[in-house]
């Protein structure tokens, strides 16, 4: 009877690696080679050259420190090359003496090789082969020889574990493979006082069970596959799972077995889903691919990672399947449903108001420890950070505001047109699908974004950041709580740290749709990494005030103020303040110009605010001392720093704008009417504004109730992105039988192309409308 495997309490305590980064970590690894990794396409003979790159590899990471244990096949495929070589010779050796014999012979079928002879004829060789290219590397190897009911008696079971350890703490490299020449059937799987066990039936359950006696730390499976699928590779559809969680898999259906070895993708899922219990991390991968153990300890993506979420997580792969079957289930709610999880989540975030202040105390506790002067500085950081009772008064009103405003959004008919009697067209708004949304430092941008998400009927993927992850918890906590009373609590999940942002841009199977919120820095490397997944941001925020000549003085210091110092890490900060040059007056050596003009003014009243100030290269020229020049005249400082530009009048601002703006929000400030509307028109940003601060720039302020993110692209939506930012549109055709060949030249049918309205959703059964005959063909189809 099989007994349970006895794995250390320090063990036990202990989890696998997170996250695939981590397993550079690993100390102790066990690589377990399949049979068609090592053996060649005919099945007699091993790939030398594929299995001397493993050899190397393992080498490596021995040399370096770490400790490594082989499982492997290739003895029956060894043997079998040894064997039927001898039987070639012997056969020519027979046909030269028995000429008569050559008839018959060549008649015979040939001659079948029985595996386990062919073990006992492989093992030794195989080996030795081990031998000779491990001492390449100065690395010695030692066979370890089991058979499976050495695992199920309590006393072999000691002595080996005992053995393994002694080669391992003498820095030998334990190969261990089974006696295949003696081993008999493999047994079924029992359990045995409430613990689960595995019986050894193949390579993949020794190797589990080996890396549980050994406490390994990562166990790869290499398989003739890059990893799991949804379904066998072969088929139609077969998707690569890179992220395995047992709690929360999707459904597999699986192959055949190998073509050479006893274990199939069954197996060596459950073999995997076993280790990991024993706290192993375990990563399935092809070994055919090129430097797969360096690739796999390094973390990089390859194959098929399975970690443990028991603690509350889900994998990134899971949570995006729910995230696209939680949109589907939002939309088929109606729109005051989705409006009142809206209401409940704004009601609920002052409910848990102390909680959220608490989580976000412990944030700000963090970031003191461990600040630096990243990110502009600790204190626009913290500013970014910080959550207040008026924070989330304002963002419960913000909440309210996109659920008064977005009952009826999805579904909204655009068009209606009546192509022919009984033939109608309707586009209609629909969700975009599946959201991808990433962000740093704010945690408000959260419940935002879910409220958005929820009203549009889009499944919301969230990725915070590390800085904010006791905010965003909680947050997410009060999220899933207001989808639970809908339940659709899948539909919005915070994937946190689990994951590596380059893993979540390769999902284009599920994600529709990546929308990064934070620095320049993170916006442009989130354009860059993702390949299929469009991506809807700002790469910048510069942003411009143009004081005319013809301004208010009074109206110009109050907008570059607030423009300015209200918040100035935010995107719609202004960063370049453009002067016409008639405001500069007299200036004087020094900087400083003429009592009472508008240069002087504005100048003062930013060094009051803390404002650093860098001169443009026109500015400068009208100086002989004064602010250090601007390093670039496209910066985005994000703190209470700015450059000061005089230009000679609207066009020469205009010119500076699109020359080294962003594209973001641009403010003019003048009395003169013409002058303004020549600015709105001319200025080619997502947001232009007369009189204004350029902090209007933003979802709440323009009665979207939030904003996703701030588009500075010209597809789809531009400035800030509320909820119809977020849907796009399909059409429907309703018709009676119809046939587009129908409406060919002479057939007796002709389309109409009328009108409809909107809000009359009758189909009327004959139009009194002119009818023309298209006789163009081609256009007709």
């Amino acid at each position: 009877m099989e007994r349970p495997i006895h794995v250390s309490l320090e063990r036990s305590l202990k989890s696998p690696f997170a996250l695939r980064s981590q397993l550079r970590n690993a100390k102790r690894v066990v690589i377990k080679l399949g049979s068609a990794v090592i053996t060649r396409e005919d099945e007699c003979g091993l790939a030398l050259g594929r299995l001397a790159s493993i050899v190397e590899q393992v080498a490596e990471l021995q040399n370096e420190g770490r400790e490594c244990l082989m499982v492997t096949s290739g003895a029956v495929a060894f043997g079998k090359q040894k064997l039927a070589h001898e039987q070639t010779l012997s056969m020519s050796m027979r046909e030269t003496l028995h000429q008569r014999d050559r008839q018959q012979s060549s008649a015979k079928t040939s001659f079948v090789i029985e595996p386990r002879a062919a073990a006992a004829v492989g093992q030794s060789g195989l080996m030795s082969l081990y031998d000779a290219m491990f001492s390449q590397y100065g690395v010695k190897i030692a066979q370890v020889l089991v058979t499976k009911p050495d695992f199920y008696n309590e006393e072999t079971r000691r002595h080996l574990a005992s053995t393994v350890s002694e080669l391992i703490s003498l820095n030998i490299v334990p190969i261990i493979n089974t006696n295949d020449a003696v081993s008999p059937p493999p047994l079924a799987d029992e359990d045995l006082a409430g613990v689960q066990v595995i019986s050894i039936k193949d390579n993949d359950s020794l190797a589990a069970r080996l890396a549980a006696e050994v406490q390994a730390d990562l166990l790869i499976l290499m398989s003739d596959v890059d990893g799991i699928y949804t379904c066998p590779p072969s088929e139609e559809g077969a998707r690569l799972i890179n992220t395995y969680s047992p709690q929360h898999a999707v459904s597999i259906q699986y192959g055949q077995k190998s073509r050479v070895g006893l274990g199939g993708m069954d197996s060596k899922v459950r073999s995997a889903c076993w280790a990991l219990e024993k706290g192993i991390s375990v990563v399935i991968c092809n070994g055919m691919a090129e430097n797969a153990v360096r690739n796999i300890i390094a973390g990089r993506k390859l194959g098929t990672f399975f970690t443990d979420y028991k603690n509350g997580g889900v994998s990134i792969e899971s949570a995006a399947e729910h995230a696209r079957d939680g949109g589907r289930q939002l939309q088929s709610l109606t729109g005051h449903q989705r409006s009142d999880i809206i209401q409940n989540l704004a009601e609920m975030l002052l409910e848990r108001q102390p909680q959220i202040l608490k989580a976000n105390a412990e944030d700000l506790k963090v970031l003191s420890e461990t600040s630096t002067t990243k990110h502009g500085g600790v204190v626009p950081l913290r500013g970014r950070l910080t959550l207040t009772p008026a924070k989330l008064k304002s963002l419960s009103d913000g909440l309210k505001q996109i659920a008064d405003s977005s009952p009826d959004i999805v579904g909204r008919v655009m068009r209606r047109t009546l192509l022919a009697t009984g033939l109608e067209l309707t586009q209609v708004t629909v969700p975009i699908g599946v959201l991808l949304v990433i962000f740093e430092s704010r945690p408000d941008v959260l419940p935002q974004v879910a409220a958005l998400a929820i009203a549009s009927a889009n499944g919301l993927l969230l990725k915070g950041g590390k800085e904010a992850s006791h905010s965003n918890q909680i947050l997410m906590d009060v999220v899933r709580q207001a989808l639970e009373t809908a339940g659709v609590p899948q539909a919005v999940s915070l994937v946190s740290t689990r994951e590596e942002i380059s893993d979540l841009l390769t999902m284009d199977q599920y994600i529709d749709l990546v929308i990064p919120r934070g620095s320049g820095e993170l916006v442009r490397s989130i354009q860059q990494q993702s390949r299929n997944i469009p991506v809807l941001g700002h790469a910048e925020g510069v942003c411009h005030v143009y004081v005319d000549s013809e301004a208010d003085p009074m109206r110009a210091l109050k907008i570059v103020r607030d423009a300015k110092c209200d918040y100035p890490s935010a995107c719609n900060a202004m960063e370049t303040l453009l002067i016409h040059e008639d405001l500069l007056g007299n200036t004087g050596g020094n900087g400083t110009s003429s009592s009472g003009t508008f240069f002087s003014e504005v100048c003062t009243m930013l060094k009051n605010e803390g404002v650093k100030i860098f001169a443009g290269p026109s500015l400068s020229k009208h100086l002989t001392f004064g602010p250090p020049p601007a390093k670039s005249l496209r910066t985005e400082y994000g703190s209470l720093e700015c450059t000061v530009e005089v230009v000679k009048g609207l066009d020469e601002a205009v010119e500076h704008i699109h020359r080294y703006g962003s594209s973001h929000t641009e403010t003019i400030v003048t009395e003169n009417r013409e002058k303004a509307e020549r600015f709105l028109h001319a200025v080619d940003s997502a947001c232009v504004f007369h009189n204004a601060s350029t902090r209007f720039a933003d979802g709440y302020r323009f009665g979207l109730g939030a904003e996703v993110g701030i588009s500075t692209g010209r597809i789809h939506a531009r400035g800030p992105v509320g909820v119809e930012g977020l849907l796009t549109s399909k059409w429907i055709l309703r018709g009676s039988g119809d046939a587009a060949s129908d409406f060919a030249p002479n057939c007796g049918k002709s389309f109409l192309h009328q009108s409809l309205p909107l809000d009359d959703a009758s189909v009327p059964e004959r139009a009194d409308a002119t009818v023309t005959t298209d006789s163009d063909p081609t256009r007709a189809n």
